[in-house]
């Protein structure tokens, strides 16, 4: 057997047919599995004011623990390969600029369907496992239009909604805008909180309007974007998670990718934490995405660490983590090429968009 044919069944065994066991959950109704148990899609519950109450948070343990994670943890060689083919098929390839326009979103689209170039999916013998994105996220006006360059794909489309980055429109705006994103073709929604719920503790009106968010996506996965480089206090960022999640929450997010600080593993790690206690009470599986800041292949290593260390495997796949990022993707690609060919090359080898 060549060289090439014994890293590229390696590299599959790890990294390929990446939602197969997923899949086969969803199917006898189970998407995820923690401590043994379990776990359905969230289905959201009633408003535990209590639960939110009594929540207390040590950040200096947080923080030390997060410095640690990426000290206790490595991965090298064909194994790190493996984990960045992973890490490319659970991001949500990104536009959200002020001068996006259709031909952009386009060229993302193209990049989603094949993220790797040809030549190095050669190189590392890895063409047939398929690798593709996780989704695309657009404004809403350019939700049409990733719809139609990436039909033919299991990739979906995703769209930032409810007068992002602030989320400050009038709420009867923002569920309509929900609606017209999902009438559109988009089959996950990004929607953001109203941030002063969160600093006045008004926990009912926070879970009230994540509820309208919830009904009005209809068939679409709500992802709640809690903007934590706003919230202040770490204790801030898990009482919003566990409301939100409360609130029906398929996936709660760290970012818009617009504050001053975006995804950081701290908070990462209080929001995962906070996803395992809800799981434990309700045996309901809420996904993660961090979003922002997030740039290279290092990075991404870390966050997957992260994932795989407090929540499980059953959060290394797409249906239940997304890291928000684009910029890293291009970091990725020129690892795999290194890996490949032992040189690194340029990066406007790698182009984007």
């Amino acid at each position: 057997m060549s060289e090439q044919r014994e890293m590229r069944l390696e590299i599959s065994d790890r990294a390929g047919n990446r939602l197969v066991a997923g899949e086969a959950n969803r199917a006898g109704g189970a998407i995820a599995r923690l401590n043994g148990r379990e776990l359905v899609a969230n289905r959201g519950t009633s408003l535990n004011l209590d639960w939110v109450e009594q929540v207390r948070v040590n950040t200096s343990a947080v923080e030390r623990r997060a410095a640690t994670l990426v000290t206790r943890r490595t991965v090298k060689k064909d194994w790190q390969i493996a984990w960045l083919l992973r890490a490319i098929t659970c991001m949500d390839l990104t536009t959200l600029s002020g001068d996006d326009t259709d031909e952009r979103v386009k060229r993302l689209c193209a990049k989603a369907r094949r993220p790797i170039s040809q030549e190095i999916m050669e190189k590392l013998g890895i063409g047939e496992l398929g690798i593709q994105v996780g989704a695309v996220c657009v404004y809403h006006l350019f939700v049409e239009t990733a719809r139609r360059a990436l039909e033919g794909t299991k990739i979906p489309v995703a769209a930032v909604s409810t007068g992002f980055p602030a989320g400050l429109t009038p709420l009867e705006e923002r569920i309509a805008e929900i609606r017209r994103s999902v009438e559109a073709g988009a089959q996950e929604i990004d929607v953001v909180i109203t941030r002063a719920r969160v600093f006045g503790g008004d926990w009912q009106k926070l879970y009230d309007e994540i509820v309208a968010f919830k009904d009005a996506c209809g068939p679409a996965h709500l992802k709640v974007i809690l903007g934590t480089g706003d919230l202040m206090t770490l204790r801030n960022v898990q009482r919003a998670s566990l409301v939100a999640m409360m609130a029906g929450a398929d996936f709660i997010k760290t970012s818009t990718g617009k504050e001053s600080v975006n995804a950081v593993l701290p908070v990462g790690l209080v929001m995962t934490r906070a996803i395992r206690e809800y799981a434990e009470e309700t045996g309901m599986a809420v996904g993660f995405k961090p979003a922002g800041g997030i740039r290279t292949a290092k990075q991404s290593l870390e966050w997957l660490m992260l994932m795989k260390e407090e929540l499980g495997n059953s959060w290394l796949d797409a249906h239940l983590f997304r890291m928000g990022a684009s910029g890293m993707l291009g970091d990725i690609e020129r690892q795999l090429e290194f890996h490949a060919t032992g040189r690194y090359s340029a990066e406007y080898r790698h182009p984007l968009a």
